[in-house]
C-alpha cells in the first residue's frame, strides 16, 4: 500500500489511472484500502493537482462502482469454493459472511448504503454475499449506484474541503504540538526535581 501511494504521488498527473486500477484490484480482495485512496486523492486534488479534481473524483466513483461488480461476480461464480482458499478465509470468514447475508436479505438497499461507509473488508463481504445469494445483478447494480455515489461524493468532497484548509489545520496542529512539548518538558523537569529532592531528604534522614 505504501509503494502504491508513493507511485501515485510521484505521477500525480496520471494519479486517476492508478487510483482507478487500484480500486478495481481491491474488488478482488487484494489488500488495498479504498478509504486511504479516497483521502489521498481528495487531498491531492485540493493541493497538488487541482486541475485534475474531476478526473480523480470520476476515477474514484467509477472505480468503486465497478469494483463492487468484481466482488459480486466473484461471489456469484465461485460461491462457497472461495473458502477453500486460505488467504480468502482469513480476509472474509464464514461467520462474517453469514451475518452480512442475513442483514442484507432483511434490509436490502440500506445494507449497501451503510456498508459503503464501513471499512475493513465489510463492503466486499456485502458485494460477494449479494452474488452468492444470487440477487439479480440488475437490482444490485441499480441499488449500489446510489450507495456508491453517496459514499464517494461525501467522502471525497469532505477531505477535499479539509485539504483546501490544510494550512489552517496545520497551524492549529503546530500550536497543539508546542503545548504538548512544553507540557512534556515541565513534566520531565518536575520529575527530576522531585527525585533529587526525595534523595536529598533520604540522605539527611539517615545521616548519623
Amino acid at each position: 500500500m505504501e509503494t502504491l501511494l508513493k507511485m501515485i504521488s510521484q505521477h500525480a498527473h496520471h494519479a486517476h489511472w492508478f487510483v482507478f486500477g487500484a480500486i478495481i484490484l481491491a474488488g478482488f480482495n487484494v489488500p488495498i484500502s479504498t478509504d486511504v485512496l479516497i483521502i489521498v486523492s481528495a487531498i491531492m486534488a485540493a493541493t497538488i493537482i487541482p486541475e485534475h479534481t474531476f478526473h480523480l473524483y470520476l476515477a474514484l466513483v467509477l472505480g468503486c462502482y465497478f469494483s463492487a461488480w468484481c466482488a459480486y461476480w466473484t461471489g456469484r461464480l465461485l460461491g462457497p469454493k472461495l473458502h477453500s482458499w486460505t488467504w480468502f478465509s482469513r480476509i472474509v470468514s464464514r461467520e462474517r459472511l453469514e451475518k452480512i447475508k442475513i442483514f442484507y436479505e432483511k434490509y436490502g438497499l440500506w445494507t449497501l448504503i451503510l456498508g459503503r461507509f464501513i471499512p475493513f473488508g465489510v463492503r466486499n463481504c456485502i458485494f460477494m454475499s449479494s452474488g452468492m445469494s444470487r440477487l439479480s445483478f440488475g437490482k444490485f447494480a441499480l441499488m449500489d449506484a446510489l450507495a456508491c455515489s453517496l459514499w464517494c461524493s461525501l467522502a471525497f468532497w469532505l477531505f477535499y474541503a479539509l485539504g483546501q484548509s490544510y494550512q489552517v489545520i496545520w497551524n492549529y496542529v503546530k500550536v497543539f504540538n508546542t503545548f504538548i512539548f512544553i507540557g512534556f518538558g515541565v513534566t520531565v523537569i518536575s520529575f527530576i526535581w522531585y527525585k533529587r529532592r526525595k534523595k536529598t531528604r533520604a540522605t539527611n534522614t539517615y545521616r548519623p
